[in-house]
């Protein structure tokens, strides 16, 4: 593709994601740009189907009418390898930020675990256990309706035997 088949802010947008360019974006601004390049592709995929579409009953399908309708092919193309290329940098900066999550979570744990961490008694000044701030488990769909039918159950064996 050529970029004089794009506008000056689409080549700006495909310039930035060039691997030099993404090398230097934090995880945050990466998902930024994720998003703008997956819309502009979105909206050169749409323009393409649609126009290719309108065309279908003289040509008889899409694909015979791509060649009147290239430009938006190519644009759509263009923006589906660089949102590739931001997806690929994004995943590798999402997994080293998930691994650098989990080795502070276990070095907290360790610490609470040898009583020098920020919730053992050994730390605290008045030695009061500190209330857990873990999420109770919550009970999935499934288990609250056979609770309510066990309920139910009960509560109409129960109606039998007092109406005797």
């Amino acid at each position: 593709m050529t970029t004089t088949s794009l506008t000056a802010a689409q080549a700006d947008l495909i310039r930035e994601t060039e691997p030099a360019r993404l090398a230097g974006r934090t995880e945050d601004e990466l998902i930024e740009l994720h998003q703008r390049v997956r819309r502009a592709r979105t909206k050169h995929v749409g323009l393409y189907r649609r126009q290719a579409s309108a065309r279908v009953p003289a040509k008889g399908a899409r694909g015979a009418a791509r060649p009147a309708n290239r430009l938006n092919a190519d644009r759509a193309e263009a923006f589906e390898l660089a949102l590739a290329r931001v997806s690929a940098r994004l995943g590798v900066v999402a997994r080293a930020a998930a691994a650098e999550l989990k080795v502070e979570r276990l070095a907290a744990a360790r610490e609470v675990k040898a009583g020098t961490g920020p919730g053992s008694v050994a730390s605290s000044a008045a030695a009061t256990p500190v209330p857990s701030t873990a999420r109770r488990a919550t009970k999935t769909t499934g288990g609250l309706k056979r609770d309510a039918s066990s309920q139910s159950q009960g509560a109409r064996r129960q109606a039998r035997k007092d109406a005797r």
